[in-house]
């Protein structure tokens, strides 16, 4: 029988890097105050004591260094696993994500893969000022070559960390704050994967499909719940951005022909509008109704008053959904 630990998101941040820095030698990471601190959300707490300043690397406040020193690594046969303390706290490395990162591969022909992980605390919900709650995911979904994860679950947490530090190419790992330590759930102890690029159907349901990721995916499901008396409301969770399961996708609202997308993420140009269309292209001869889209505002990430008015909470997911079903 497996053991398993009842743990917190953030927890299972920590015990996925664990368990791949004691499996693999290769696997090192660095950051800002990630070693003897812990990192501002304790994500990395013990592990300097136990892999040593050598594998648990504090680093200067330079985003830009932080990224290319790990790109460098990758490179060379290491398998980095840096930290930003923020994901709006990315900008600054920008260029070597864009420039370096996601391009490594096509540059050299093969010649050099990067296998790294660039984690990131991103998302709101925390009484953060902007620069610490956005929601850019769009902006790294969008360049080819890297592969985009944001989990919500502890479960899923661990085992699609395990398994993008295992990818030979490199992966932009973004952990929703919010639910750091919201909820626990029960996580193996042993190393395990769960698959990159694969939905998970967390509620099935034969009315509206919800295409939904990260830290919206509670309150889609407690919105589906609140409306279950008249509407059946099937949700599935992304995990991935890039790939994208646009097999689920597609089966998902081919089978209820009404859809809703919820992100925090600003209205234009966020993934919503990708989901859509692909559902046009794919699936148009089964469509009811327009997709909906359940989003942030375009405008800068508010501060602590009109916070929750920002993100998306059930009351206004349950409205959207009456939305699709009343077209």
């Amino acid at each position: 029988m497996t053991e398993t630990q009842n743990l917190t998101l953030v927890q299972a941040v920590r015990d996925g890097l664990r368990d791949a820095m004691a499996a693999d030698d290769d696997v090192v990471a660095l950051g800002e105050d990630i070693g003897k601190n812990g990192g501002v959300f304790r994500a990395t707490q013990g592990l300097h004591e136990e892999f040593g300043e050598e594998r648990v690397i504090d680093t200067p406040l330079a985003e830009s260094g932080i990224i290319g020193t790990a790109v460098g690594m990758a490179a060379y046969g290491l398998k980095p696993v840096p930290e930003i303390q923020f994901s709006g706290f990315m900008y600054p490395g920008f260029d070597q994500i864009v420039s370096h990162m996601s391009r490594m591969r096509t540059r050299s022909r093969g010649r050099y893969t990067l296998p790294m992980v660039l984690r990131a605390p991103y998302g709101g919900g925390i009484r953060a000022p902007e620069h610490h709650s956005e929601s850019k995911e769009a902006f790294y979904a969008h360049e080819a070559g890297l592969k985009v994860v944001i989990p919500s679950t502890p479960y899923d947490t661990k085992g699609l960390l395990i398994s993008a530090i295992r990818e030979p190419d490199p992966v932009v790992f973004l952990e929703p704050k919010k639910i750091y330590r919201a909820f626990r759930e029960e996580v193996p102890d042993e190393p395990y994967e769960v698959p990159l690029g694969e939905a998970s159907v967390r509620r099935e349901g034969s009315d509206v499909s919800v295409f939904t990721w990260g830290a919206m995916t509670r309150p889609t499901l407690e919105a589906a719940e609140n409306v279950a008396d008249e509407i059946d409301v099937e949700v599935v969770d992304l995990r991935t951005l890039s790939p994208m399961d646009e097999d689920t996708i597609v089966e998902s609202f081919k089978k209820t022909g009404r859809a809703a997308v919820v992100h925090e993420a600003p209205f234009t140009g966020g993934l919503a509008g990708e989901i859509a269309a692909t559902l046009q292209e794919r699936a148009l001869l089964h469509q009811e109704a327009p997709v909906e889209r359940i989003t942030g505002f375009d405008t800068p990430f508010p501060l602590y008053a009109l916070e929750d008015y920002y993100l998306p909470g059930p009351a206004r997911i349950a409205e959207g959904l009456r939305n699709v079903m009343e077209f």
